[in-house]
């Protein structure tokens, strides 16, 4: 299986790559990933048709136009998309419905996986609190 990773920041790209590649080494099933890290969180566009600016690359601005390419893109394959954010101050299921509503706006629609950090990327890997979503 493949995986794409999005991430919010360089540290979480360079912490999850670690964590990726050890948890994959000690499988025998063969899988792939690649981690792509914006340069900060963002927020969702209120009508998920934001206009963006592909330089700021932010990650929840960019959110709505990235799932619908994955959806294109991946479509009758196995891979799968995986969002790591972290949850800062907002409030958790809120925040995780925001970007479920995201995904159900895709068609096709990937099979994605929604991971929110409740401290900072960092801490939550060496914790590990994660918070379930649906595909």
């Amino acid at each position: 299986m493949h995986f794409e990773v999005l991430v919010e920041d360089a540290s979480g790209k360079i912490a999850l790559s670690h964590f990726m590649r050890k948890i994959f080494s000690q499988n025998e099933q063969k899988h792939s990933f690649r981690i792509h890290s914006y340069k900060g969180i963002g927020r969702i566009p209120k009508n998920l048709k934001g206009k963006t600016d592909p330089q700021k690359r932010i990650l929840l601005d960019r959110l709505p136009k990235l799932l619908k390419g994955y959806g294109k893109s991946l479509k009758d394959t196995t891979a799968s998309v995986v969002v790591v954010v972290d949850l800062d101050d907002k409030n958790c299921i809120a925040f995780k419905q925001e970007m479920v509503d995201v995904l159900n706006n895709c068609n096709p629609c990937p099979t994605t996986l929604f991971r929110i950090a409740i401290e900072e990327m960092e801490a939550w890997l060496l914790g590990g609190c994660w918070v379930t979503q649906r595909q």
